[in-house]
């Protein structure tokens, strides 16, 4: 008899769409499970916005605690700026971010066959990248301030800070991705490439020191090939050339930004998932679909559910079920092609649950 293989999961589906999106995604999620002889055990929360309008926080004030046993997190979305703005909302996903030191915030970019796009010379698989973004520092930092605030004279101060420990393994996770990926096939004598996301022209500490950084992590990668660009023409190149890309390395606030251009290359933000990792399993990584919580639609079923179901397959990779991972990837991929389940963005009327049980079929 052979025993099952059990993983624990805490669900956070969080506000607007998140419950509708999450459910979906445990559901497909737990049928990839099968294929691997496992067993996904979930328990969900009930934090966000709702949570805060009824005891005064986003979550509980010992949420690490909490979460620290489970193997990883799934995060549907957060976020009702009708009920909470959004710099307090956002708390609940900063403190999971920094409180389990999930320094890499990963998202894969990748265009499926079947899933339109808005860049016209774009073909399935042409589009195949990873962005690899530091997660817990830099901008993001909330190191800063308001003074006199009110007045004439109110003054607002906003540091980023850069670490040499939490840059450098930023940078070393980056190239061990690309190496593992081996895009390149050795070409020319390099099986991979890390582009260096920069703005060192204009940041003249912070971005120099990142620049030195990277070039001293790359010497221990020959077989990586270099690769620089400025965030203003990375955002250029990747409309004009986006099959160039293999891994891109960039700070907390850069690579925000350049994954959002990254996600309408994959044909918008239904598609577009992201994790918050910890490579040494110290503690629980979480995944997520990146698109907001979407509150008009709420409860509509209308929501295309591929992000969610991405960012399970980034779960399942993660926690070791890379079997389970690669069925449900296959399936998602069967779904798209051969246009079983198409909800409005992409040019259908499926709703969202329809998308679920596509899925779900498409392994059974």
């Amino acid at each position: 008899m052979t025993t099952k293989k059990k993983t624990s999961i805490a669900v956070i589906p969080g506000d607007g769409i998140g419950p509708e999106i999450s459910r979906e995604a445990v559901k497909v999620a737990s049928q990839a499970a099968e294929r691997e002889s496992a067993t996904l055990e979930y328990e969900w929360f009930d934090w966000g916005c709702d949570y805060y309008l009824t005891h005064g926080r986003m979550m509980p004030d010992d949420i690490l605690d909490i979460l620290a046993g489970f193997d990883a997190i799934f995060l549907g979305c957060v976020g009702d700026a009708a009920k909470v703005p959004d710099h307090i909302s956002l708390s609940l996903l900063l403190t999971i971010r920094k409180g389990f030191d999930q320094y890499v915030n990963l998202r894969p970019i990748y265009l499926y066959e079947g899933v339109p796009t808005a860049l016209a010379k774009a073909v399935p698989g042409m589009i195949d990248l990873v962005v690899v973004r530091e997660n817990v520092e830099g901008e993001y930092a909330q190191v800063g301030g308001r003074f006199k605030t009110g007045t004439a004279e109110e003054v607002a101060i906003q540091t980023g800070v850069f670490t040499r420990k939490g840059t450098e393994r930023v940078m070393r996770y980056a190239f061990e991705l690309s190496r593992k990926r081996g895009k390149l096939g050795n070409e020319n004598g390099f099986t991979g490439m890390v582009t260096n996301c920069s703005k060192s022209n204009a940041l003249n500490y912070s971005m120099v020191f990142w620049d030195d950084i990277y070039d001293e992590v790359s010497k221990d990668y020959p077989d990586i090939k270099k690769d620089f660009a400025l965030v203003d023409a990375l955002t250029m190149w990747f409309v004009k050339n986006p099959e160039y890309f293999d891994v891109v390395v960039a700070s907390n606030l850069f690579g925000d930004i350049i994954t959002d251009l990254g996600a309408m290359l994959q044909g918008g933000m239904g598609f577009a998932a992201g994790g918050n990792v910890n490579p040494e399993k110290v503690y629980p990584s979480m995944f997520e679909p990146i698109h907001g919580s979407a509150p008009k639609y709420t409860g509509k079923n209308v929501i295309n559910p591929i992000a969610s179901f991405e960012a399970m397959r980034m779960l399942l990779e993660h926690v070791g079920l890379q079997r389970a991972a690669f069925s449900l990837q296959e399936a998602i991929r069967t779904v798209l092609k051969e246009g079983r389940a198409r909800t409005r963005d992409m040019g259908g009327d499926a709703h969202t649950t329809d998308v679920g049980d596509a899925v779900v079929a498409a392994m059974t």
